[in-house]
């Protein structure tokens, strides 16, 4: 598998992609995180046009995509019932999705992501169980809780290798 830059010829597929993911969380007992077909095309286009948008392709096929953003994360900036590891350089890890033909998914993309920096920040919503069990067993630590640009509350992680 490899991971590369999402384009803009790869939306489509990026789009399908998290429609299966959105259905697949709704199964899992996730119904509040993702609504109104959240992340719109809008926000994959921003995070393609900002080099921001990976895929995870193996052949031809494109099975995920992620966001990985470099910088400071706006609504890392205040975080409360916690505190970050430290306040070093960081990347952040937003929108991990999958379209359900390759187990471990998340496990190689965070792997992929330490071998770009050594200092991740990640959040997931709290009914997105997977997700902290993939969070958990990486050894990411939990730092707090961080709201979203909507005002929805998320568990913050953190791992620094």
């Amino acid at each position: 598998m490899t991971i590369e830059l999402a384009t803009v010829q790869d939306l489509q597929i990026i789009l399908e992609i998290f429609s299966f993911a959105r259905a697949e969380m709704k199964k899992m007992g996730n119904t509040s995180q993702w609504q109104d077909n959240y992340p719109s095309q809008e926000v994959l286009l921003n995070d393609i046009n900002n080099q921001n948008c990976f895929i995870c392709r193996e052949q031809n096929s494109i099975l995920g995509t992620f966001a990985c953003i470099r910088g400071v994360d706006p609504t890392y900036l205040k975080i409360v019932q916690g505190n970050w590891i430290n306040e070093d350089p960081y990347i952040t890890i937003h929108r991990i999705a999958s379209n359900g033909q390759i187990k471990g998914l998340g496990r190689r993309i965070i792997q992929w992501c330490f071998q770009q920096h050594p200092n991740i920040r990640i959040d997931t919503h709290t009914d997105n169980k997977p997700m902290q069990h993939i969070l958990d067993t990486e050894n990411f630590v939990k730092c707090g809780i961080i709201y979203t640009d909507d005002g929805t509350p998320r568990i913050a992680y953190q791992k620094t290798i």
